[in-house]
């Protein structure tokens, strides 16, 4: 049975812990401000090089290219899953997603898997699922420490592609929602092949003009390949960031609601318990006031 003195213990910790979560609401709501900004740039940026390839492919009238991996079968691949999570706690169900997204998409590829992960969280939910980790990433926790993220996995993944160790990359995250939430999505990194070719040209060229290329062309096609595989890895990590402030923010938003109506409801008992407490203390008087009233 509940005291007056546990009721205010009860309401001391609840009011300890909305503090915590107040703390964190606070940084997931400033962080995600950088976040959108940058998933905003970058969505710009990446269009533009996207072009940028595209027109020269338009210029240089190429028509195919070769698959380095045509000789081998579908299930000699090696299929490497760069997955982005978190690496801490308190995002709803934001790795659970991410963990049943990347599990549902590997099963239907055939093929040996390798997982790349970056967030520990995100990893032991693919572990208890069966997927073993070959390279664990810790998550950047702001946005200069992206690039140096990005820049470790673009290098290990040109050394795996040298050495021919793995055939496919395919990168896997959350990725913001125009208006609330987010969405699992996965995109197929490399090789650059003629399956890539057709996707990127998607994006089509803005007017009637045939584009032409200043320069030389060698130069000119290795920039815009080094752009586009930075700006793919560096935006969707950015975009994972963003989608886990945004889960971590509206997880502390029901956190803090669920605290506020804890409260209140400690609150009602305690004034209840406390005013029962006086009432019998008051009957206590009045009955030992009335029994010393019959002796006299």
């Amino acid at each position: 049975m509940d005291t007056l003195e546990n009721l205010r213990n009860k309401t001391q910790g609840a009011k300890d812990l909305k503090s915590v979560v107040s703390a964190m609401k606070a940084m997931a709501g400033s962080n995600i401000v950088q976040y959108e900004m940058a998933v905003n740039s970058l969505a710009d940026y990446y269009h533009t090089i996207a072009l940028g390839i595209v027109a020269y492919f338009e210029a240089e009238d190429i028509k195919d290219i070769k698959d380095p991996n045509e000789y081998k079968t579908k299930s000699e691949e090696t299929i490497c899953a760069i997955v982005f999570g978190s690496d801490q706690g308190l995002v709803a169900q934001f790795n659970d997603d991410m963990a049943s997204f990347v599990v549902t998409s590997l099963q239907k590829m055939p093929g040996k898997k390798v997982l790349w992960v970056v967030g520990e969280r995100v990893q032991l939910l693919l572990s208890d699922e069966g997927f073993q980790t070959s390279k664990l990433f810790p998550v950047p926790n702001d946005l200069t420490a992206v690039t140096p993220l990005v820049t470790e996995i673009l290098k290990q993944s040109r050394e795996s592609q040298q050495k021919k160790e793995i055939s496919t990359f395919y990168i896997f995250h959350n990725q913001p929602k125009p208006t609330s939430g987010y969405i699992s999505v996965m995109q197929r990194f490399l090789p650059l092949d003629s399956t890539w070719k057709n996707t990127l040209q998607e994006v089509h060229w803005p007017t009637k003009l045939h584009p032409q290329i200043a320069g030389n062309t060698q130069d000119t096609l290795v920039a815009l390949i080094n752009g586009y595989l930075f700006t793919s890895l560096f935006k969707a990590c950015v975009e994972s960031l963003a989608s886990e402030n945004a889960s971590r923010l509206d997880a502390m938003q029901r956190a803090e609601k669920n605290i506020a109506d804890l409260l209140d409801d400690l609150n009602k008992k305690y004034h209840q318990l406390r005013q029962s407490s006086i009432d019998e203390e008051l009957f206590d008087v009045v009955s030992g006031f009335e029994a010393l009233s019959k002796d006299s």
